[in-house]
């Protein structure tokens, strides 16, 4: 039995909204047009992490080494490739009801996601919240998942300490951040890229096929 959270701190891409495959197809898009062979099933095991890092790993497997501004480059042409892509997000199955269910029970909660600031707003728009979240994006840290930067970011903005949080994702991303954080890590399979055997190696302590089943655990 998992202890109470303080706070529950949400991924974004995969967790929340449907958008995964809207980025892994961003990302193969920026690739192309930069001439950098990109495997679909590498670049999807990336989603998550840091877009420079998955910029840097992808050219890497093909023989290219990127600067930094060279990672940042096809970072940003990604973001921007998404944006144009992204035009109807829709949430996930639970996710408007596990957040209702937290502001039902005055349990904190934040959305930290290493995304660029200008990808959030339609996917946050697409969740139809009653009011604005606590939101903490890839522009507010150096370093993005795994690195816990953000998610110690969101523990900071929501006044919690982070062993009394848990965090919720769909990637080994997530996960490997919530680890380094020292917070709890809940990880959902439903917009994942991944399979549950590799976000419970990555250190989730539990697996939900949906968010659909999270607010049973808060009644515990």
């Amino acid at each position: 039995m998992l202890p109470a959270p303080d706070a529950v701190i949400f991924d974004l891409d995969g967790t929340l909204v449907d958008t995964v495959e809207t980025r892994i197809r961003a990302w193969l898009a920026a690739f192309a047009e930069a001439g950098i062979p990109a495997d679909r099933m590498r670049v999807a095991e990336l989603i998550g992490s840091d877009g420079r890092r998955l910029a840097r790993e992808v050219a890497r497997d093909s023989g290219r080494d990127l600067d930094d501004a060279g990672s940042e480059r096809i970072d940003r042409r990604s973001g921007e490739i998404y944006g144009d892509l992204n035009r109807d997000p829709r949430p996930l199955p639970g996710a408007r009801s596990v957040l209702e269910a937290l502001d039902a029970r005055g349990i904190r909660w934040a959305i930290a996601t290493s995304s660029r600031p200008e990808q959030v707003a339609t996917s946050v728009a697409a969740l139809g919240l009653s009011h604005p979240p606590t939101l903490v994006d890839g522009g507010r840290v150096e370093h993005a998942k795994p690195a816990p930067d953000l998610l110690l970011a969101a523990a900071a903005d929501l006044g919690a300490e982070p062993s009394g949080c848990w965090v919720v994702g769909d990637a080994t991303w997530d996960a490997l951040a919530g680890v380094a954080a020292g917070m709890i890590v809940i990880a959902v399979t439903a917009g994942a890229a991944v399979n549950a055997d590799a976000l419970r190696e990555a250190g989730a302590a539990l697996v939900l096929e949906t968010l659909e089943e999270l607010p049973s655990l808060l009644k515990r």
